[in-house]
C-alpha cells in the first residue's frame, strides 16, 4: 500500500508511542493519554504556526474598515497582521488587540482607509505541508513525554530528532520561499527566524 501524508490521528499515535502507550483508533477516543496528546499537539501547532512560515503567510491582503465605526475585524485564525513600512503608512503601527486591529500611533481602533497587509494564519493539521507536520509531531512528542513521563534519557533522544526536523523545515522554508536580497521585506523573515527561534 502506498504511503500517504500524515494525518492528525497518526500524529497522536506517534506521540503515544513516544511514551510506550498503544495507539488509538479514533480522535474521539476518550483515553486520558490520548486526550492529553491531542491537547499538546494543538498547543504545539499554534506555537509553531504563530511564528509565521511561507506556507501560512499571505501577503498583499487588503483589509477594509467598517463604514460606520472604522474598525477592522479579524478572524480567530489570524495570529499576526503587519503592514509594509512606506511613506504612506508613517502614521500606522498596526497590532492585533482582541478581534480588531489597533493603531498604536493614533491609539485608536478606527481606520479611515483600507490597509494592504501581510497575515499569518493558523491552519488545520491536515492543511500543512508534510515537513511541517513532521516537525510539529516530533516537537509535540518531546513535550508530551516531558510532561507525562519526564525521562531525561528520552528527552535527549527526542531533542536530537527535533533539532533535525527543524533543520529540514527551515531548509524547506528557504527553498519554497525563494528568498533573495532583492525582495526587501520578505527576505527579512528567514533571517529573523534563524536568529530568534530557539528550541527549549
Amino acid at each position: 500500500m502506498a504511503l500517504t501524508k500524515t494525518n492528525k490521528l497518526q500524529a497522536i499515535n506517534t506521540m503515544l508511542s513516544a511514551i510506550g502507550e498503544p495507539p488509538v483508533n479514533s480522535l474521539a477516543a476518550q483515553r486520558a493519554d490520548s486526550l492529553i496528546a491531542q491537547s499538546i499537539l494543538d498547543e504545539t501547532t499554534r506555537d509553531i504556526l504563530s511564528y509565521g512560515w511561507q506556507f501560512n503567510t499571505d501577503e498583499n491582503v487588503v483589509m477594509t474598515p467598517e463604514t460606520t465605526t472604522g474598525f477592522i475585524y479579524i478572524s480567530d485564525s489570524i495570529v499576526r497582521v503587519d503592514i509594509a513600512p512606506t511613506s504612506d503608512t508613517v502614521a500606522l503601527e498596526v497590532v492585533i488587540r482582541g478581534n480588531r486591529l489597533y493603531n498604536r500611533v493614533t491609539s485608536s481602533y478606527a481606520f479611515t482607509e483600507a490597509l494592504t497587509t501581510t497575515q499569518v494564519t493558523l491552519l488545520d493539521f491536515d492543511e500543512m505541508p508534510e515537513i511541517a507536520k513532521r516537525y510539529i509531531t516530533i516537537r509535540a512528542s518531546r513535550i508530551f513525554q516531558d510532561r507525562v513521563v519526564g525521562s531525561s534519557t528520552l528527552h535527549a533522544f527526542e531533542m536530537q530528532d527535533e533539532i533535525a526536523a527543524l533543520a529540514r523545515l527551515t531548509e524547506y522554508e528557504n527553498e519554497v520561499g525563494d528568498y533573495n536580497i532583492f525582495q526587501g521585506e520578505s527576505v527579512i523573515r528567514p533571517f529573523l527566524r534563524q536568529g530568534s527561534y530557539r528550541i527549549y
